[in-house]
């Protein structure tokens, strides 16, 4: 654990490991005109088995399962729960009051946008990308409305894909690579391209049930 910060007070559960130069239990720094809230944060938790890699960091208030993985420099932020046996990967970034079920898998460069919900066994590919505030920082109206996706249990979402502000998409769905994804998804449907179109369903043999 060369040069890791571990705030006071964390609750790190039975085999914990944290790298070089991770931190954990971080306070947030928010800019004066940050929407996010400024209630006070208990500590982090982090459950047995949890695994914090090497430039990792974990805010204060976020709760992590057992046997969560947090690779290589991602960040996880406040108030965010993470299911046991997530993997979350380099360099991605899972953003305040967030929901992420068990055996969730969230790939490299992914970006998770405040106020979203992951079910159970999503898989997330590099680099998607998703948003929560359909007027972009302008009119007060947007704090009312601001809302990231909701991924339903087993759905799978491409590499390069972009999903827009509340949208849901439904149990065993598959988002293709690079689409952008506008309304929502049926379950176990595939949808591809830019605005995404549903193109068929998924295949008996993908669903989790026939693993």
């Amino acid at each position: 654990m060369a040069g890791a910060d571990v705030h006071p007070d964390t609750v790190l559960g039975k085999g914990v490991t944290v790298h070089d130069h991770a931190v954990v239990g971080k306070q947030p720094v928010l800019s004066p005109r940050s929407t996010a809230s400024r209630d006070p944060l208990p500590p982090a938790q982090l459950g047995e088995g949890t695994v914090v890699s090497t430039g990792a960091v974990v805010f204060a208030g976020a709760r992590l399962g057992a046997r969560v993985l947090i690779g290589d420099s991602a960040c996880v932020r406040e108030r965010c729960v993470i299911g046991d046996d997530v993997v979350l990967g380099r360099g991605s970034l899972v953003e305040n009051d967030t929901t992420i079920g068990a055996l969730t898998k969230i790939q490299a460069h992914a970006y998770v946008t405040a106020y979203s919900t992951l079910e159970e066994d999503v898989f997330i590919a590099p680099c998607v990308v998703t948003t929560n505030d359909n007027f972009m920082g302008r009119t007060e109206r947007r704090h009312e409305l601001r809302k990231g996706p909701t991924i339903r249990r087993g759905a799978r979402v491409g590499g390069g894909a972009v999903l827009c502000p509340g949208v849901v998409i439904g149990e065993e769905a598959y988002v293709g690579a690079g689409a952008v994804v506008t309304r929502d998804v049926p379950a176990r449907t595939v949808v591809v391209g830019n605005p995404a179109r549903v193109i068929r369903d998924v295949p008996d043999d993908e669903l989790l049930a026939n693993r």
